[in-house]
């Protein structure tokens, strides 16, 4: 079997936004038949919530769409480019920072802005972090990650990765 495609959804305090990503990417890889084919991590450029779970605020808009978020809070280190195949960052400070920390022109190109797969969303330019919002910015975040998620899909299946 060949090796599974690694993607790294990155957002800042990897408590949000990624955790979630992670879990819908993890979600339709089950449903599609694909989790032999993917490897889902999540990490955040803020190490402050490192340990953590996903915010309950996240989690609970997350359970009521099937999604369990269990993944711990992580910071991204250099060494997740040699690890990921693909990092996927929520907005412009996450792929600034993501990028800074690249090791060589060719990790950088491994990085893409999440905006870059929305389907249904095309006049979105990133996922807005939804910690200081109420529920109806959770639930944004989570319809534009099941769209970019499914675009993200596309892509890869169009490039042969998986």
């Amino acid at each position: 079997m060949p090796e599974k495609y690694k993607i790294l959804f990155v957002c800042l305090g990897n408590i949000c936004r990624s955790p979630a990503a992670e879990g819908v990417m993890r979600h339709f890889a089950e449903t599609q038949g694909l989790s032999e084919r993917l490897e889902i991590d999540s990490a955040g450029t803020y190490g402050g919530h490192r340990g953590e779970l996903p915010d309950p605020r996240m989690r609970s808009a997350a359970a009521k769409r099937g999604l369990g978020l269990t993944h711990r809070s992580r910071k991204i280190e250099e060494e997740d480019f040699a690890e990921f195949d693909r990092i996927v960052v929520m907005d412009d400070m996450n792929y600034e920072d993501v990028h800074r920390l690249a090791p060589s022109r060719e990790a950088a190109e491994r990085i893409d802005r999440m905006r870059e797969f929305f389907r249904k969303h095309p006049d979105r330019s990133h996922v807005p972090d939804p910690y200081y919002e109420g529920h109806e910015g959770f639930e944004l975040v989570l319809d534009l990650l099941e769209d970019g998620c499914e675009g993200l899909l596309e892509t890869l299946k169009k490039e042969g990765r998986i």
